[in-house]
């Protein structure tokens, strides 16, 4: 039961997330501002082509959708290995993140008083590290 909900809290987690890639694919611009890391004189640390953010928001969908699957609410056919390889994979993703590159993003991060750097303090950190806590948690109770 408790594994269900979990999965279910990272399945509208990355619906969630997914979501908003593909807005931002469309053309929207809502929270992107503070979603790209910059330097401290506020230019882009990167500018991520309309591909990769299609990769991002599909990728984030099929993370949803392994979390989906793990509920059993829904029935689609894939190996047994992807499910299983894709339940560690995706929480090392998001602690990884969490800790982050020592320099633009995460824990450890340089850079800090840039408009990413203090939403990556506030949100994106603790979000990456409930993800890869829930993900774990979900892994060691299925055992």
């Amino acid at each position: 039961m408790i594994t269900t909900i979990l999965s279910i809290s990272l399945f509208v987690i990355f619906s969630s997330l997914s979501f908003i890639h593909f807005y931002w694919l469309l053309g929207g611009k809502w929270g992107l501002e503070k979603s790209l890391p910059t330097n401290e004189i506020g230019k882009k640390a990167m500018e991520p082509p309309k591909i990769a953010t299609a990769i991002v928001a599909i990728g984030l969908l099929s993370f949803a959708l392994v979390y989906l699957i793990k509920t059993s609410l829904i029935n689609i056919q894939i190996p047994n290995w992807i499910i299983n390889y894709g339940s560690w994979i995706i929480p090392s993703i998001f602690i990884l993140r969490a800790i982050g590159d020592f320099n633009y993003v995460g824990l450890f991060k340089k850079i800090k008083n840039t408009e990413f750097g203090k939403a990556d303090s506030k949100w994106f950190v603790p979000l990456c590290l409930t993800i890869g806590i829930l993900g774990i948690l979900i892994q060691l109770l299925n055992k």
